[in-house]
């Protein structure tokens, strides 16, 4: 008697993209599928973090439907994102407040909930460790959750693991500050590839290649490639960018004119706060280079 054929239908978000398949867990487990031929003709290119409808012939699933996303990411490609675990070193390479604000501004942009975890803190030391220190109380006044760890002496890393409980993250950082060091530390058995800093570059190789969403901490997080383009998307205007900034949006309605951007304009509330010392001075100045760069993109196109 031939065997009947398994058809049905599930619901499942795509955790890995590989050599042309889609792997999606579904609550019954992963199933290995391809996207149905439409997708292309419709302009839809289902990425890492999709909610999908499959329907599954013996085993074998086919992507029918990608559901509406809440978020998406161009760089890297991840859509419906909880929060974003921005990964900064403290040292080498050396803390910078600028690339920090980038990463911000981009996530910020996204309404996706950052939180700032600085890695390396053991190699602090002497000036540099007093004005690291200084920069997260300054970031916390602001309202931003920051972690301190080290992958090498585990400080902090167990402060990281409750806040991936029911949230779907994505673990966000350029080469070399310690991303794939801290999900190891975090859970041992992944095993993933991490490289040395290069003195020359002050910056390390890529070793994660693919987006994937790994189970961990009862969430689900995104291990990403390091950011190689941190360009302000085409779409984003100045008056997008003020709402970026926590402490701005704060003071604005105290500004003598409604929609002041906080440059050249009288009774500016936010330029009297940062000359009272109540605003980070970097954070103003990051501001105002984020400011003219999308001038100058918006000049060119």
């Amino acid at each position: 008697m031939a065997e009947s054929r398994i058809e049905e239908n599930r619901d499942g978000t795509i955790i890995r993209l590989q050599g042309g398949f889609y792997d999606v867990m579904t609550p019954q487990g992963e199933i290995r599928s391809r996207a149905r031929g439409n997708f292309r003709k419709r302009g839809i290119s289902p990425v890492v973090g999709d909610e999908v409808v499959l329907h599954i012939e013996s085993e074998t699933g086919y992507i029918l439907e990608v559901k509406e996303r809440q978020n998406f990411l161009v760089r890297p490609p991840v859509a419906n994102i909880d929060q974003a675990l921005l990964v900064v070193s403290a040292a080498e390479p050396d803390f910078s407040a600028h690339l920090l604000d980038r990463f911000l501004v981009l996530i910020e942009a996204k309404d996706i909930q950052p939180i700032i975890i600085l890695t390396k803190m053991d190699l602090l030391q002497g000036k540099t460790a007093q004005e690291v220190n200084e920069a997260i109380a300054a970031y916390r006044k602001i309202g931003y959750h920051v972690v301190e760890t080290s992958s090498e002496t585990l400080l902090g890393v167990e402060l990281v693991r409750p806040l991936l409980k029911d949230k779907t993250s994505v673990l966000a950082g350029q080469s070399g500050v310690g991303k794939s060091s801290l999900l190891n530390a975090l859970e041992p058995a992944l095993a993933l590839e991490t490289s040395h800093i290069s003195k020359s570059l002050g910056r390390g190789r890529h070793t994660t290649r693919h987006v994937t969403l790994i189970p961990l901490g009862e969430g689900l997080i995104a291990d990403t490639p390091g950011f190689s383009n941190l360009d302000f998307p085409h779409e984003m205007e100045l008056e997008e960018l003020r709402w970026c900034f926590p402490e701005f949006v704060a003071l604005q309605d105290d500004c003598k004119y409604r929609g002041c951007l906080h440059l050249n304009e009288p009774g500016c509330a936010v330029k009297v706060a940062m000359e009272a010392g109540e605003i980070m001075p970097s954070r103003y100045t990051n501001y105002g280079m984020f400011v003219e760069e999308i001038k100058n993109r918006t000049r060119r196109y």
